[in-house]
């Protein structure tokens, strides 16, 4: 301080015609004593100096700089404010002193614990560490920390406290005992302290007592430089520590200035305390005359005032980590340069009420304060000095480091810098210099649980912090793709979870494949029956004049092949992915070839029976009924009827392709629904009827004296039809997804298998193999 005023009152450029002089107090570590100081100086009561012949009394005082202590300053400013004296801190770093209402006249040059705090959760989530202790001292500086420190950590979701403790004032075994046993107990192996020095040295020495070792210490600046505990003996345990430290600056001259300190051994300070004199004795080992009794016979030295401070053992000379000295030199500037652009002002253009302005002498306390708000400057070192509305400096730390050499040395080094940013708080470190106190020389793990890996979601433990949880899978058909997702989410629609339940894949597809072996087998199946017709009406073309194949009505037995092989092609439509076209024609094409099938039966069922009646005496007007025109006509008739429902049903409720998901939750199921359910019912059962009136007469006809009665191969046609069928309804409803295509394929082959071989197979085994029997006697009955 004394060294910044000295450097001002030389400075031409800044407060030209003006010299600046000092009180300086000692408060003594007592805030009784600290605020009787700062009462005295408010209130012009302090002691009368004599300046020179021409300045007598009290000189006004400007501004306080100080006080270091957090709760101290409160106190001072509490009452300072109402006088609206500036107070200048450089050390004090409550967040409560940035309220306006309170402390009006209050400014400082060290950052707010608000900024230190959350400079801390930027070290802690950039290391990962989410699971931390918190000590603090039982002051304002501590309490305020605690709070700001408990708040911002939930906002910011940086991660949670294991414990927060109070450090007593004093040597407190007891207590002492309790925070330490509590530390050793907890899983977190990061302890953030915002004390001071004194607490420190108190709570080491039950730490060491218990052997408490593999903890990451981190430091507020009120002792990140703490020499006193850079010792061989806590090493050990406080090496690898990460502080914030005040941001460090240089000061030119400052050394050469200090060499300068000479005791004065005519003067001493109040109550005969000068702070130099004492300096010097403990430094050369010597003491003032009159020295205490005892001191020469002792072989003591008297000191001279003329030892060489150049060569003196002392750390006062260290100008290398100028922390708080530097905050205190920004701090007298400010001042400076406030009351320079106070008395800079022009008169008529002054700031305050009818543009009046502050005269030297005529300066107002509060009128200072105003400049000093607006106060902007650049010290020698480069750093900027200004104020924000609640009288915070810019806020900038250091992160200082604990190094522990190999020789048993100690070194604090800068391994980088937190400021504030306009995106928030913005941390700097070089990793690569940090030094870890641990076997794996890496940073520690400190978390309460690990992090959950994606295709987990985390569950919190029930009565523990909310970093404390649980890994718990997602559910089929969920995911997540990040750590430590709070939720799974649904995958899309056609999308399902992977067996990690990482990543969504595409659900699986499902329907009636070609290249499937069903079907490969149902296709061969009806490729199979259609060559079979194919065959069969090769054989009867080629034998078309022979008896078997005129009796009743060869027309109707080329129009049933051809029949049969339309519902075996028409099974292919059955097989494959669904369209909407195959679904619309696939039904429509198996209801008309079943019906034009099981209606030329049915007419040649009846014209059996017409023939067998003409045969009897009167009865030869019933052919005229069943003539190849009438059999013709019917078959047609029969048929347009089926062609009809199936109309109405695709016009009405036409049947399409549909994702089903029901079945499978990782599946797609391509089927076809019918639209209309009534519509399908009255296509089979419309089938069903024909069926049915065949079989009973066939069944009447089937002992009808002929040689070849064809009513006993229809009828046994008939039975394996209905039967096909009357099973396919109950497999078909009970059949999920491809297998309802599937049992309606089987029962669509198995039933046309049926009819050709009942109706054909005879007939082509006596083409064939019994040409003999194939003469109109034979077929007669009479040969």
């Amino acid at each position: 301080m004394v060294f910044a005023i000295d450097e001002i009152n030389r400075n031409s450029n800044l407060l030209p015609n003006v010299t600046l002089g000092y009180s300086l107090y000692d408060n003594c570590a007592t805030l009784g004593i600290g605020f009787r100081a700062s009462l005295s100086l408010a209130s012009g009561q302090e002691e009368q100096f004599l300046l020179d012949e021409t300045c007598v009394g009290a000189p006004p005082v400007l501004g306080i700089v100080g006080d270091s202590y957090s709760t101290f300053t409160i106190a001072m400013s509490s009452v300072i404010g109402l006088y609206k004296l500036p107070i200048v801190s450089y050390f004090a770093t409550c967040p409560c002193l940035s309220d306006r209402q309170r402390f009006p006249s209050f400014f400082r040059t060290i950052p707010s614990d608000t900024f230190q705090v959350r400079a801390m959760i930027q070290i802690l989530k950039h290391f990962g560490w989410t699971w931390a202790g918190l000590l603090v001292s039982d002051d304002d500086y501590g309490l305020h920390a605690a709070r700001s420190f408990q708040s911002d950590l939930a906002q910011s979701g940086g991660g949670c406290l294991a414990y927060a403790e109070i450090l007593p004032w004093g040597n407190d075994p007891i207590e002492l005992r309790k925070i330490v046993d509590l530390i050793k107990i907890s899983t977190a192996r990061v302890v953030i302290v915002f004390a001071h020095e004194i607490h420190m040295i108190n709570l080491m020495e039950e730490v060491v007592r218990q052997n408490v070792t593999g903890l990451q210490w981190m430091a507020s600046e009120a002792w990140t430089s703490a020499a006193v505990l850079q010792t061989p003996r806590l090493m050990p345990y406080l090496g690898g520590i990460l502080g914030i430290a005040i941001r460090r600056g240089e000061i030119p001259g400052l050394r050469e200035f200090l060499l300068q300190i000479r005791p004065d051994l005519h003067y001493n300070s109040s109550y005969g305390n000068n702070i130099v004199n004492q300096f010097w004795e403990y430094t050369f080992k010597c003491r003032f005359a009159p020295p205490p009794a005892g001191w020469v016979e002792a072989g003591g030295a008297l000191c001279t005032a003329q030892e060489d401070l150049e060569n003196a053992e002392t750390e006062l000379f260290d100008v290398s980590e100028l922390r708080p000295e530097y905050n205190v030199y920004k701090s007298v500037y400010a001042l400076a340069y406030a009351l320079d652009d106070m008395l800079h002002c022009v008169p008529g253009r002054g700031p305050f009420s009818g543009n009046s302005y502050a005269g030297l002498q005529k300066l107002e306390p509060w009128q200072l304060v105003h400049y000093l708000q607006n106060v902007n400057f650049t010290t020698p070192f480069g750093d900027e000095v200004s104020f924000d509305k609640n009288g915070d400096a810019l806020p900038i730390y250091d992160v200082m480091n604990w190094l522990w050499l190999p020789d048993g040395q100690t070194k604090i080094q800068n391994v980088g810098e937190v400021k504030e940013s306009a995106e928030g708080e913005e941390l700097t470190l070089d990793e690569d210099k940090i030094f870890w106190n641990s076997e794996s020389k890496q940073p520690t793990r400190s978390v309460c649980s690990e992090s959950c890996p994606p295709g987990t979601r985390m569950a919190r433990k029930k009565g523990e912090p909310e970093c404390c949880f649980d890994c718990i899978p997602c559910s089929e058909g969920k995911i997540s793709n990040k750590t430590d997702s709070m939720e799974c989410t649904s995958c899309p629609e056609d999308f399902w979870s992977s067996p990690q339940r990482d990543h969504c894949v595409p659900k699986k597809t499902e329907f009636l494949s070609y290249h499937e072996p069903l079907g490969i087998c149902l296709t061969t199946a009806s490729l199979l029956g259609t060559f079979v017709c194919a065959v069969v009406l090769v054989i009867f073309t080629y034998h078309r004049s022979t008896p078997v194949v005129r009796a009743n009505n060869s027309e109707l037995s080329f129009l049933l092949l051809a029949s049969l092989k339309l519902c075996f092609l028409c099974s292919l439509l059955f097989i494959g992915r669904p369209r909407l076209w195959t679904c619309q024609l696939r039904h429509a094409a198996f209801g008309i070839s079943f019906v034009l099938c099981v209606s030329c039966i049915l007419v040649k069922t009846m014209v059996v029976l017409a023939v067998f009646k003409a045969s009897k005496p009167g009865g030869g007007a019933s052919l005229k009924w069943f003539g190849a025109v009438q059999q013709r006509g019917t078959v047609l008739v029969l048929t347009s009827i089926q062609a009809a429902i199936c109309t109405a049903w695709l016009v009405s409720a036409s049947p399409a392709p549909h994702k089903n998901t029901q079945y499978h939750n990782d599946k797609i199921v391509y089927e076809c629904v019918v639209g209309s359910t009534v519509g399908f019912a009255v296509l089979l059962g419309y089938i069903g009827l024909l069926a049915t009136i065949s079989f009973l007469l066939a069944f009447l006809a089937r002992n009808l004296p002929d040689n070849f009665n064809e009513a006993k191969l229809i009828t046994f046609s008939m039975l394996i039809f209905c039967a096909v069928w009357v099973a396919f309804v109950p497999a078909y409803v009970n059949s999920p997804g491809k297998y309802a295509d599937a049992v309606e394929v089987f029962a669509i082959l198995a039933s046309s298998f049926g009819l050709l071989v009942a109706l054909f197979g005879p007939k082509c085994f006596i083409i064939l193999l019994r040409p003999e029997r194939n003469t109109k006697k034979a077929i007669m009955g009479r040969g």
